[in-house]
């Protein structure tokens, strides 16, 4: 009579694929996660420069109408932020998921002077607007 090890064979199959497969989550896991962090951080600065450019946008059109001229922006944001103004920049720094900071700068024509604005978390009312008899543009924030 043969002796058959087929059964020994299988679990010893499965006992290598376990491993195998124990090995490899340990190392694909975490460069997942560190890509999903890095895809994460391009998401949320797109959407910050996208939110940063509308405001830019509005300065620069009040100032292209003159005096007289007023502009309302809402401005979505995911985190609070500290947004600079200057009479040809604004600029925010963008926290990332490493604990860094990155600056985000977008241009405009304006003669704004030096401010801050403070943006809270979720939907902002900023108000750009030029008034009659004033030498410069005001921004500020609408609560």
């Amino acid at each position: 009579m043969i002796k058959e090890n087929k059964g020994q064979v299988s679990l010893e199959y499965l006992l290598i694929f376990a491993i195998s497969l124990i090995i490899l989550i340990a190392f694909t896991l975490p460069l997942t996660n560190f890509g999903l962090e890095k895809t994460l951080d391009v998401s949320n600065m797109l959407d910050a420069k996208s939110e940063l450019s509308k405001l830019s946008n509005a300065i620069s059109q009040v100032y292209s109408e003159g005096q007289g001229s007023r502009q309302i922006v809402f401005l979505t944001v995911n985190d609070p932020v500290n947004v600079k103004i200057s009479n040809s920049y604004i600029s925010a720094s963008i926290k990332l998921n490493d604990g860094n900071f990155k600056v985000l700068k977008l241009y405009h024509n304006s003669n704004l002077g030096s401010g801050r604005i403070f943006l809270d978390k979720g939907e902002n009312k900023i108000i750009v607007e030029w008034p009659i008899g004033e030498e410069n543009m005001v921004v500020y924030k609408k609560y």
